[in-house]
Protein backbone atom coordinates (compact mmCIF):
# COMPACT_ATOMS: atom_id res chain seq x y z
CA UNK A 1 0.00 0.00 0.00
CA UNK A 2 1.38 3.40 -0.97
CA UNK A 3 1.80 5.74 1.98
CA UNK A 4 1.27 9.21 0.56
CA UNK A 5 2.72 11.18 3.48
CA UNK A 6 5.94 9.15 3.36
CA UNK A 7 6.24 9.29 -0.42
CA UNK A 8 5.47 12.97 -0.92
CA UNK A 9 5.97 14.73 2.38
CA UNK A 10 9.14 16.39 1.16
CA UNK A 11 7.47 17.71 -1.98
CA UNK A 12 3.92 18.63 -0.99
CA UNK A 13 4.32 22.06 -2.62
CA UNK A 14 4.54 20.28 -5.97
CA UNK A 15 2.85 16.88 -5.52
CA UNK A 16 3.49 14.07 -7.97
CA UNK A 17 0.26 13.64 -9.97
CA UNK A 18 0.94 9.99 -10.72
CA UNK A 19 1.47 9.14 -7.08
CA UNK A 20 -1.71 10.96 -6.18
CA UNK A 21 -3.69 9.04 -8.80
CA UNK A 22 -2.28 5.77 -7.43
CA UNK A 23 -3.26 6.82 -3.93
CA UNK A 24 -6.84 7.60 -4.98
CA UNK A 25 -7.09 4.28 -6.81
CA UNK A 26 -6.25 2.44 -3.58
CA UNK A 27 -9.27 3.97 -1.85
CA UNK A 28 -9.69 5.13 1.72
CA UNK A 29 -7.70 3.37 4.43
CA UNK A 30 -6.10 3.95 7.82
CA UNK A 31 -3.89 6.71 6.40
CA UNK A 32 -6.08 8.26 3.69
CA UNK A 33 -9.51 9.92 3.74
CA UNK A 34 -11.56 11.41 0.86
CA UNK A 35 -13.88 14.37 1.40
CA UNK A 36 -16.22 16.39 -0.82
CA UNK A 37 -15.95 20.17 -0.89
CA UNK A 38 -17.49 22.17 0.58
CA UNK A 39 -17.57 20.20 3.84
CA UNK A 40 -18.63 21.08 7.35
CA UNK A 41 -15.83 22.42 9.51
CA UNK A 42 -16.53 19.95 12.33
CA UNK A 43 -16.22 17.03 9.88
CA UNK A 44 -12.74 18.17 8.82
CA UNK A 45 -11.78 18.72 12.48
CA UNK A 46 -12.77 15.13 13.32
CA UNK A 47 -10.57 13.78 10.53
CA UNK A 48 -7.62 15.83 11.73
CA UNK A 49 -8.05 14.70 15.33
CA UNK A 50 -8.32 11.01 14.44
CA UNK A 51 -5.21 11.10 12.25
CA UNK A 52 -3.18 13.13 14.77
CA UNK A 53 -4.06 10.67 17.56
CA UNK A 54 -2.61 7.88 15.44
CA UNK A 55 0.32 7.88 13.04
CA UNK A 56 -0.87 10.75 10.90
CA UNK A 57 -2.54 10.64 7.51
CA UNK A 58 -3.67 12.45 4.38
CA UNK A 59 -7.02 14.12 3.74
CA UNK A 60 -7.88 14.63 0.07
CA UNK A 61 -10.42 17.41 -0.30
CA UNK A 62 -12.36 17.39 -3.56
CA UNK A 63 -12.44 13.58 -3.93
CA UNK A 64 -15.66 11.60 -3.46
CA UNK A 65 -15.95 8.35 -1.48
CA UNK A 66 -15.78 6.33 -4.71
CA UNK A 67 -12.63 8.13 -5.84
CA UNK A 68 -14.33 10.41 -8.34
CA UNK A 69 -12.68 13.83 -8.67
CA UNK A 70 -15.18 16.58 -7.80
CA UNK A 71 -12.63 19.30 -6.99
CA UNK A 72 -12.65 22.27 -4.65
CA UNK A 73 -13.93 25.76 -5.28
CA UNK A 74 -12.94 29.15 -3.92
CA UNK A 75 -9.67 30.92 -3.28
CA UNK A 76 -9.64 30.71 0.52
CA UNK A 77 -9.64 26.93 1.05
CA UNK A 78 -6.10 26.84 2.49
CA UNK A 79 -6.91 29.56 5.02
CA UNK A 80 -10.14 27.76 5.93
CA UNK A 81 -8.24 24.50 6.55
CA UNK A 82 -5.57 26.19 8.66
CA UNK A 83 -8.22 27.93 10.78
CA UNK A 84 -9.86 24.57 11.52
CA UNK A 85 -6.53 23.09 12.64
CA UNK A 86 -5.88 26.09 14.88
CA UNK A 87 -9.31 26.70 16.39
CA UNK A 88 -11.34 23.49 16.26
CA UNK A 89 -8.60 21.03 17.22
CA UNK A 90 -7.37 21.03 20.80
CA UNK A 91 -4.44 21.40 21.22
CA UNK A 92 -3.91 23.33 17.99
CA UNK A 93 -2.44 21.23 15.20
CA UNK A 94 0.08 22.12 12.50
CA UNK A 95 -0.92 20.65 9.14
CA UNK A 96 0.45 21.14 5.63
CA UNK A 97 -1.58 22.11 2.59
CA UNK A 98 -0.97 21.66 -1.13
CA UNK A 99 -3.10 21.38 -4.25
CA UNK A 100 -2.87 19.64 -7.61
CA UNK A 101 -4.84 19.59 -10.85
CA UNK A 102 -6.53 16.29 -11.73
CA UNK A 103 -9.02 15.85 -14.57
CA UNK A 104 -9.17 19.61 -14.93
CA UNK A 105 -10.18 20.08 -11.28
CA UNK A 106 -8.27 21.09 -8.16
CA UNK A 107 -7.73 18.58 -5.35
CA UNK A 108 -6.50 19.84 -1.97
CA UNK A 109 -3.96 17.68 -0.16
CA UNK A 110 -3.98 18.12 3.61
CA UNK A 111 -1.23 16.23 5.41
CA UNK A 112 -1.84 15.63 9.12
CA UNK A 113 1.28 14.57 11.03
CA UNK A 114 1.57 12.12 13.88
CA UNK A 115 0.63 14.38 16.77
CA UNK A 116 3.33 15.52 19.18
CA UNK A 117 0.82 16.65 21.84
CA UNK A 118 -1.58 13.71 22.09
CA UNK A 119 -4.34 13.29 22.89
CA UNK A 120 -6.13 15.64 20.49
CA UNK A 121 -9.84 16.35 20.58
CA UNK A 122 -12.52 18.30 18.79
CA UNK A 123 -14.61 20.58 20.95
CA UNK A 124 -15.93 17.59 22.88
CA UNK A 125 -14.62 14.31 21.42
CA UNK A 126 -11.44 12.24 21.43
CA UNK A 127 -11.34 10.26 18.19
CA UNK A 128 -9.09 7.54 16.78
CA UNK A 129 -8.68 6.12 13.30
CA UNK A 130 -9.65 2.47 12.81
CA UNK A 131 -9.28 1.23 9.26
CA UNK A 132 -10.97 3.76 7.00
CA UNK A 133 -13.30 5.13 9.69
CA UNK A 134 -13.10 7.26 12.83
CA UNK A 135 -14.64 6.40 16.18
CA UNK A 136 -14.67 7.61 19.75
CA UNK A 137 -11.62 6.53 21.74
CA UNK A 138 -12.33 3.88 24.34
CA UNK A 139 -11.18 4.37 27.92
CA UNK A 140 -8.18 2.10 27.33
CA UNK A 141 -7.25 3.91 24.10
CA UNK A 142 -7.57 7.29 25.77
CA UNK A 143 -5.36 6.12 28.62
CA UNK A 144 -2.71 5.04 26.12
CA UNK A 145 -2.89 8.41 24.39
CA UNK A 146 -2.29 10.20 27.68
CA UNK A 147 0.64 7.86 28.29
CA UNK A 148 2.14 8.81 24.95
CA UNK A 149 1.91 12.47 25.94
CA UNK A 150 3.81 11.83 29.17
CA UNK A 151 0.89 13.15 31.23
CA UNK A 152 0.19 9.72 32.69
CA UNK A 153 2.40 6.72 33.41
CA UNK A 154 0.82 3.31 33.80
CA UNK A 155 3.69 1.90 35.85
CA UNK A 156 2.78 4.33 38.66
CA UNK A 157 -0.82 3.11 38.92
CA UNK A 158 -1.97 0.73 41.69
CA UNK A 159 -2.52 -2.96 41.00
CA UNK A 160 -5.91 -3.96 42.40
CA UNK A 161 -5.95 -6.50 45.26
CA UNK A 162 -2.18 -6.47 45.79
CA UNK A 163 -0.66 -6.01 49.25
CA UNK A 164 2.74 -5.99 50.92
CA UNK A 165 2.50 -9.78 51.05
CA UNK A 166 3.01 -9.82 47.28
CA UNK A 167 6.52 -8.36 47.63
CA UNK A 168 9.72 -10.40 47.72
CA UNK A 169 11.46 -9.22 50.90
CA UNK A 170 14.78 -10.80 49.93
CA UNK A 171 14.80 -8.87 46.65
CA UNK A 172 14.04 -5.65 48.52
CA UNK A 173 16.81 -6.34 51.03
CA UNK A 174 19.26 -6.85 48.18
CA UNK A 175 18.17 -3.70 46.38
CA UNK A 176 18.22 -1.35 49.37
CA UNK A 177 21.51 -2.78 50.69
CA UNK A 178 23.24 -0.75 47.96
CA UNK A 179 21.98 2.34 49.80
CA UNK A 180 23.06 1.09 53.24
CA UNK A 181 19.47 0.36 54.23
CA UNK A 182 18.60 -2.92 55.96
CA UNK A 183 15.06 -3.04 54.68
CA UNK A 184 13.77 -6.05 56.62
CA UNK A 185 15.24 -4.67 59.85
CA UNK A 186 13.42 -1.36 59.61
CA UNK A 187 10.24 -0.73 61.65
CA UNK A 188 6.95 -1.40 59.84
CA UNK A 189 6.11 2.30 59.47
CA UNK A 190 9.57 3.08 58.09
CA UNK A 191 9.40 0.20 55.58
CA UNK A 192 5.99 1.32 54.39
CA UNK A 193 7.08 4.92 53.92
CA UNK A 194 10.23 3.82 52.11
CA UNK A 195 8.15 1.77 49.68
CA UNK A 196 5.82 4.72 49.09
CA UNK A 197 8.70 7.13 48.57
CA UNK A 198 10.27 4.84 45.97
CA UNK A 199 6.99 4.30 44.02
CA UNK A 200 6.75 0.62 44.96
CA UNK A 201 3.67 1.10 47.11
CA UNK A 202 0.76 3.53 46.81
CA UNK A 203 -0.69 5.51 49.70
CA UNK A 204 -3.70 3.19 49.61
CA UNK A 205 -1.47 0.17 50.35
CA UNK A 206 -1.54 -1.45 46.90
CA UNK A 207 1.59 -2.11 44.86
CA UNK A 208 2.29 -0.01 41.82
CA UNK A 209 2.64 -1.73 38.45
CA UNK A 210 6.34 -0.84 38.51
CA UNK A 211 6.82 -2.09 42.06
CA UNK A 212 5.12 -5.40 41.29
CA UNK A 213 7.13 -5.94 38.12
CA UNK A 214 10.42 -5.26 39.87
CA UNK A 215 9.93 -6.85 43.29
CA UNK A 216 6.79 -8.96 43.13
CA UNK A 217 6.67 -12.63 44.12
CA UNK A 218 4.47 -13.54 41.17
CA UNK A 219 3.78 -10.52 38.91
CA UNK A 220 1.93 -12.52 36.25
CA UNK A 221 -0.75 -13.42 38.80
CA UNK A 222 -2.04 -9.86 38.45
CA UNK A 223 -0.46 -8.75 35.17
CA UNK A 224 -0.83 -11.62 32.73
CA UNK A 225 0.48 -9.44 29.90
CA UNK A 226 3.81 -9.04 31.72
CA UNK A 227 5.61 -11.93 30.04
CA UNK A 228 7.82 -12.77 27.07
CA UNK A 229 6.88 -15.40 24.52
CA UNK A 230 9.94 -16.91 22.83
CA UNK A 231 9.69 -19.09 19.74
CA UNK A 232 12.42 -20.59 17.57
CA UNK A 233 11.40 -21.54 14.02
CA UNK A 234 13.34 -23.80 11.67
CA UNK A 235 12.69 -21.54 8.71
CA UNK A 236 11.86 -18.01 7.63
CA UNK A 237 8.19 -17.71 8.61
CA UNK A 238 5.93 -18.61 11.57
CA UNK A 239 4.53 -21.55 9.58
CA UNK A 240 7.93 -23.28 9.77
CA UNK A 241 8.61 -26.14 12.17
CA UNK A 242 8.76 -25.01 15.79
CA UNK A 243 12.07 -25.96 17.43
CA UNK A 244 11.59 -24.32 20.81
CA UNK A 245 8.86 -22.36 22.55
CA UNK A 246 8.97 -20.86 26.04
CA UNK A 247 6.88 -18.49 28.10
CA UNK A 248 9.10 -16.44 30.39
CA UNK A 249 7.42 -14.87 33.43
CA UNK A 250 8.62 -13.29 36.65
CA UNK A 251 10.13 -9.96 37.61
CA UNK A 252 11.70 -7.86 34.86
CA UNK A 253 15.30 -8.64 35.89
CA UNK A 254 14.47 -12.36 35.79
CA UNK A 255 12.71 -12.02 32.41
CA UNK A 256 15.69 -10.19 30.91
CA UNK A 257 18.34 -12.61 32.22
CA UNK A 258 16.35 -15.72 31.32
CA UNK A 259 15.33 -14.53 27.85
CA UNK A 260 18.88 -13.57 26.90
CA UNK A 261 20.10 -16.98 28.09
CA UNK A 262 17.39 -18.78 26.11
CA UNK A 263 18.14 -16.75 22.99
CA UNK A 264 21.88 -17.41 23.21
CA UNK A 265 21.25 -21.12 23.78
CA UNK A 266 19.17 -21.28 20.60
CA UNK A 267 21.72 -19.42 18.50
CA UNK A 268 24.39 -21.59 16.93
CA UNK A 269 27.89 -20.14 17.24
CA UNK A 270 30.06 -21.92 14.62
CA UNK A 271 33.78 -21.85 15.47
CA UNK A 272 37.11 -23.37 14.57
CA UNK A 273 40.45 -23.91 16.25
CA UNK A 274 43.23 -21.56 15.18
CA UNK A 275 46.46 -22.32 16.97
CA UNK A 276 45.44 -22.82 20.58
CA UNK A 277 42.31 -20.66 20.47
CA UNK A 278 38.74 -21.33 19.44
CA UNK A 279 37.58 -18.59 17.06
CA UNK A 280 34.03 -17.87 15.90
CA UNK A 281 33.56 -18.30 12.14
CA UNK A 282 30.26 -16.41 11.94
CA UNK A 283 29.75 -12.86 13.19
CA UNK A 284 26.76 -13.09 15.53
CA UNK A 285 25.13 -10.21 17.40
CA UNK A 286 27.23 -9.46 20.50
CA UNK A 287 25.74 -10.43 23.85
CA UNK A 288 25.25 -6.76 24.73
CA UNK A 289 23.08 -6.30 21.64
CA UNK A 290 20.85 -9.22 22.60
CA UNK A 291 20.60 -7.92 26.15
CA UNK A 292 19.78 -4.36 25.07
CA UNK A 293 17.11 -5.66 22.69
CA UNK A 294 15.33 -7.50 25.52
CA UNK A 295 15.82 -4.76 28.11
CA UNK A 296 14.35 -2.10 25.83
CA UNK A 297 11.33 -4.27 25.10
CA UNK A 298 10.68 -4.87 28.81
CA UNK A 299 11.26 -1.33 30.04
CA UNK A 300 9.49 0.59 27.28
CA UNK A 301 6.52 -1.63 26.43
CA UNK A 302 3.03 -0.40 27.21
CA UNK A 303 1.80 -2.56 30.08
CA UNK A 304 -1.65 -1.01 29.83
CA UNK A 305 -2.22 -3.07 26.66
CA UNK A 306 -3.71 -6.29 27.95
CA UNK A 307 -3.98 -9.57 26.10
CA UNK A 308 -0.63 -9.30 24.33
CA UNK A 309 2.91 -9.99 25.45
CA UNK A 310 6.39 -9.23 24.22
CA UNK A 311 7.14 -11.73 21.46
CA UNK A 312 10.67 -12.71 20.55
CA UNK A 313 11.00 -14.87 17.43
CA UNK A 314 14.15 -16.53 16.17
CA UNK A 315 14.18 -17.47 12.48
CA UNK A 316 16.96 -18.78 10.28
CA UNK A 317 17.68 -15.31 8.93
CA UNK A 318 16.69 -12.93 11.74
CA UNK A 319 15.75 -12.16 15.32
CA UNK A 320 12.40 -10.39 15.52
CA UNK A 321 11.13 -8.61 18.64
CA UNK A 322 7.57 -7.29 18.89
CA UNK A 323 6.87 -5.06 21.89
CA UNK A 324 3.35 -3.71 22.64
CA UNK A 325 3.07 0.06 22.48
CA UNK A 326 3.86 2.96 20.16
CA UNK A 327 6.74 5.36 20.49
CA UNK A 328 5.91 8.45 22.59
CA UNK A 329 4.58 11.54 20.83
CA UNK A 330 7.83 13.28 19.90
CA UNK A 331 9.96 10.17 19.36
CA UNK A 332 10.57 8.74 15.89
CA UNK A 333 12.62 5.83 14.64
CA UNK A 334 15.21 8.27 13.28
CA UNK A 335 15.49 9.87 16.71
CA UNK A 336 16.09 6.44 18.25
CA UNK A 337 19.08 6.05 15.96
CA UNK A 338 20.40 9.40 17.20
CA UNK A 339 20.18 8.47 20.86
CA UNK A 340 16.96 10.16 21.94
CA UNK A 341 15.89 8.63 25.27
CA UNK A 342 12.33 8.43 26.52
CA UNK A 343 10.50 7.13 29.56
CA UNK A 344 7.26 5.33 28.89
CA UNK A 345 7.65 3.74 32.33
CA UNK A 346 9.73 6.04 34.56
CA UNK A 347 9.42 3.80 37.63
CA UNK A 348 10.75 0.78 35.75
CA UNK A 349 13.41 2.91 34.11
CA UNK A 350 14.60 4.15 37.50
CA UNK A 351 14.92 0.69 39.04
CA UNK A 352 16.49 -0.95 35.98
CA UNK A 353 18.97 1.92 35.83
CA UNK A 354 19.85 1.51 39.50
CA UNK A 355 20.34 -2.23 38.93
CA UNK A 356 22.70 -1.45 36.01
CA UNK A 357 20.53 -2.98 33.32
CA UNK A 358 20.37 0.33 31.45
CA UNK A 359 21.51 3.91 31.60
CA UNK A 360 19.44 7.02 30.89
CA UNK A 361 21.73 8.49 28.29
CA UNK A 362 19.88 7.16 25.26
CA UNK A 363 22.80 4.94 24.25
CA UNK A 364 20.88 1.66 23.93
CA UNK A 365 19.45 1.79 20.41
CA UNK A 366 22.45 3.66 18.93
CA UNK A 367 24.68 0.92 20.32
CA UNK A 368 22.55 -1.75 18.64
CA UNK A 369 22.64 0.09 15.30
CA UNK A 370 26.38 0.75 15.59
CA UNK A 371 27.40 -2.77 16.62
CA UNK A 372 25.37 -4.43 13.92
CA UNK A 373 26.48 -1.97 11.26
CA UNK A 374 30.07 -2.99 12.03
CA UNK A 375 28.97 -6.52 11.13
CA UNK A 376 27.53 -5.24 7.85
CA UNK A 377 23.92 -5.52 9.04
CA UNK A 378 21.18 -2.88 9.05
CA UNK A 379 18.63 -3.03 11.87
CA UNK A 380 14.97 -2.56 10.96
CA UNK A 381 12.77 -0.66 13.43
CA UNK A 382 9.13 0.02 12.56
CA UNK A 383 5.85 0.85 14.26
CA UNK A 384 3.12 -1.62 13.35
CA UNK A 385 -0.20 -0.53 14.80
CA UNK A 386 0.19 -0.72 18.58
CA UNK A 387 3.55 -2.49 18.44
CA UNK A 388 7.20 -1.63 17.96
CA UNK A 389 9.00 -4.16 15.74
CA UNK A 390 12.78 -4.58 15.83
CA UNK A 391 14.46 -6.96 13.37
CA UNK A 392 18.12 -8.01 13.58
CA UNK A 393 19.24 -9.95 10.47
CA UNK A 394 21.35 -13.09 10.95
CA UNK A 395 23.68 -15.14 8.76
CA UNK A 396 21.98 -18.34 7.64
CA UNK A 397 24.49 -20.59 9.42
CA UNK A 398 23.55 -19.47 12.94
CA UNK A 399 20.82 -22.06 13.42
CA UNK A 400 21.63 -25.33 15.17
CA UNK A 401 21.11 -28.46 13.06
CA UNK A 402 17.74 -30.16 13.36
CA UNK A 403 16.90 -33.79 13.45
Amino acid sequence: MLNFPDALQESTTMPDTRLLQTLIAQGENSAVEFKSHPARTEVIAREMVAFANGSGGTLLLGVEDDGAISGISGDDVEEWVMNIARTLVNPALSVSYASVQLDGKTVAIITIPKGEDKPYQTRDKYLVRVGSTNRLATQAELMRLFQLSGAFHFDQTPVTRTTLNDLNTAALDSYFAAYDIQFSQEPDTARRQLLINTDILTESGELTVGGLLMFGINPSRYLQQAAIMFAHFDGLEPAAELIDRQEIIGTLPYQVDTTVAVLKNNLRRPSTIIGTKRVDTVALPPDKVLRELVVNACVHRNYAIRGTRIRLFLYRDRIECLSPGRLPNTVTVDKLRSGVSYATNPVLLKFMDNLRYIDRLGRGFPMIFREMKQLGVEIEVTELGEELRVVIPLPDSTMPPTG
